[in-house]
């Protein structure tokens, strides 16, 4: 008999005593133990064991990944702002270049007007010393006429109006304006 029959009988009977020690039972117990480790330990626990090693190495595998996707990121992420940083660099380099050009085109437009203003004030003096010219000769001819025309009757003779228009002329020549000689 086997200690679970011997232990099924006693208990039938009621003289079993659990707390006694039964050497039968436990040597089947020990043997039982011992056989079911063995098959357990070839059938189950390798197959389990190697479930959990195949899980622990995936969760590393993840946590590689995660650990190198963050790293990308972080390097996307410092690219980016250098990038931007950059971009940042050529806009207030090209506000400053417009800045340069605006003041350099506003500078040039500026002296190009002084030089206008400046030529047309000289063709302005240029025009009125020619204006000028034009009625002191306009003046002198009708000083010239009025000369002859008070002569010729202070004298009351006619004479050759050609002869006296050339000696009136070559007077008035010899002397200035103003009335210096």
């Amino acid at each position: 008999m086997n200690g679970y029959t011997l232990l099924t009988v006693a208990l039938q009977e009621g003289k079993a005593d659990l707390l006694s020690p039964n050497g039968g039972l436990m040597f089947w117990t020990i043997v039982i133990f011992a056989i079911l480790l063995v098959v357990l330990s070839r059938f189950a626990f390798k197959p389990m064991l190697s479930a959990v090693e195949a899980r622990e190495r995936s969760l590393q595998a993840a946590i590689d990944d995660a650990k190198r996707d963050r790293e990308e990121a972080a390097r996307v992420l410092a690219d980016h702002r250098a990038q931007l940083e950059q971009a940042r660099s050529e806009a207030q380099k090209m506000i400053a270049d417009g800045r340069a050009t605006a003041e350099k085109l506003r500078n040039d437009l500026l002296e190009q007007t002084k030089t206008q203003q400046q030529e047309m004030l000289e063709g302005a003096r240029r025009a009125i010393e020619t204006e000028k010219t034009n009625a002191i000769a306009a003046l002198r001819r009708e000083a010239v006429d009025l000369a002859i025309a008070g002569a010729g009757k202070v004298i009351e003779r006619n004479l050759d109006s050609d002869a006296n228009r050339k000696l009136v002329e070559n007077y008035l020549s010899s002397v200035s304006i103003g009335g210096k000689a």
